[in-house]
């Protein structure tokens, strides 16, 4: 499989230059002027300079999406039940258990097993024959990273691809540049044994002249450059389209703009064009959405993970000031065995200090925040993953969707708060969700000045659960804690 941008020695080139900035990812970003500069000594001895600021870290829907797709290059098993809601209740319901079920080309076997997979992915086990039957089903699917869902889909778009025709057949939407091209790897990884069918990506940068007769089959973009290819520049036919495919659509409602543009390319497909959208979550908004934009369709839900406090023990400590707060820290540290431990501040300031104060002191940390790049988090996780470091120092953009198996103590070391000083629960539960997880036992620390106390009860009451008060200068209480 070929993947270009342009035709000839111009596409290649630009595609290098692309290629060349999505790797570019890991390189730290300049510090903006007029910002004050902190060193911090990285564990292998190496620099790195990061900015003091007291801006809490937002967390980047777009941003958390390719981070997990990053960090679960191998398939994960969903714990989720999955639910499946026909179209057509009376029809029968086929799940595979092999790829070989699904009857497919030969040269997409031999790019599955490639690829590494051995068998479907619990949500593959239902939504692939629903994805390749005769004639097409629509599906809207709720699928998190890892479970098999984007090779799902570029499975649909290389089974209906005519590789003899060549003009655009298969459209994907992705929220982001990066997104777009992590997708378009994945075609070219499972598609390398098509040797006539080409990806070709809609995305800023990619320039093509007014005109210009597109013969690669499936064309992978973002909202803004494929509407302009579309309808300004009269590049693409979607009367063509056979297949479309929606990824990330809770990402993708959250961007300015970019519902309607999909819903504005939509309609300009036929009625018998294949429509298949995704979405890690189902609020109400993406309810509404993927109704408005995928008629008649299959639909495939997880049920609700319920985040539980059942299995953690909650204890705060009083504390004045933040070197009170780390002396509360350390004693802790010194007194109950941990295997691994996630430490969560509320600002990019008080993570960078708190990561400089325990590397002096001896101990193996790393610093996790928003400044970095996607593919710097990415490598921070997995060495955490791996024991390289036995804390991880974070601000919000860790609260979700990181499991790791060794964690058993959560510190927040600021409380979770809302502008306003409002507790933020939601916050509070994913971060300390963090430990206790795969029905294990965990704790959880939080170090909070007395005029938190208020906002600390207020999120027991919430949470009808028991924050007990630990005096961390006494270390025959600390060392009594059951874990």
């Amino acid at each position: 499989m070929a993947s270009l941008l342009w035709g000839g020695d111009a596409g290649a080139a630009e595609s290098e230059r692309l290629n060349s900035h999505f790797s570019n990812l890991n390189h730290p970003r300049k510090n903006l002027r007029g910002v004050k500069s902190t060193t911090v000594r990285n564990i292998d001895g190496s620099i790195n300079n990061i900015k003091e600021d007291d801006e809490d870290d937002v967390v980047d829907l777009a941003a958390n999406s390719l981070l997990n797709k990053l960090i679960r290059q191998s398939l994960v098993e969903s714990s989720h039940h999955v639910e499946v809601l026909q179209k057509d209740p009376s029809s029968p319901l086929y799940s595979v258990k092999t790829f070989e079920e699904l009857r497919l080309k030969e040269e997409l076997l031999k790019g599955i097993y490639a690829m590494g997979f051995n068998r479907p992915s619990k949500i593959q086990e239902m939504a692939l024959p629903m994805m390749l039957a005769h004639p097409p089903q629509n599906l809207i699917a709720q699928s998190q990273s890892g479970t098999g869902k984007t090779a799902a889909f570029v499975l649909a778009m290389l089974s209906r691809v005519n590789a003899l025709e060549l003009f655009p057949q298969c459209l994907c939407l992705a929220p982001t540049y990066e997104l777009a091209l992590q997708t378009g790897r994945v075609v070219e990884q499972m598609g390398k044994f098509c040797v006539d069918v080409q990806v070709m990506y809609a995305i800023r940068g990619n320039r093509i002249p007014r005109g210009t007769d597109i013969t690669k089959q499936i064309i992978i973009g973002t909202p803004g450059t494929v509407l302009d290819w579309c309808f300004k520049l009269k590049l693409i036919d979607l009367t063509k389209i056979r297949v479309f495919v929606l990824d990330e659509a809770d990402v993708m409602i959250d961007t300015q703009g970019f519902s309607d543009h999909s819903i504005r390319i939509q309609r300009a497909l036929p009625s018998e064009c294949q429509m298949l959208l995704f979405s890690a979550t189902f609020e109400d908004s993406v309810w509404h959405f993927a109704e408005r934009i995928i008629p008649d369709p299959n639909v495939i839900k997880l049920r609700k993970e319920e985040l539980t406090l059942n299995n953690i023990r909650q204890y705060y400590v009083l504390c004045e000031h933040r070197k009170d707060k780390y002396q509360a820290l350390c004693n802790i540290y010194g007194s109950i065995t941990i295997g691994q431990a996630i430490i969560f501040c509320q600002t990019r300031r008080n993570a960078k200090w708190l990561t400089v104060e325990m590397i002096q002191d001896g101990h193996q940390v790393s610093l996790l925040s928003g400044e970095l790049t996607v593919e710097q988090r990415a490598s921070i996780i997995q060495r955490f993953r791996d024991g390289k470091e036995k804390v991880l120092i974070t601000t919000n953009v860790c609260a979700r969707g990181i499991d790791v198996k060794q964690v058993t103590i959560v510190v927040n070391f600021d409380l979770p708060v809302k502008q306003g000083e409002e507790p933020d629960y939601e916050t509070y539960l994913h971060r300390i969700g963090r430990t206790g997880r795969f029905g294990k036992k965990g704790l959880a620390f939080n170090m909070i000045e007395v005029d938190k106390l208020p906002s600390l009860m207020k999120i027991q009451d919430h949470f009808n659960s028991s924050i007990k008060q630990l005096n961390a200068e006494d270390m025959d209480e600390i060392e009594k804690i059951d874990y």
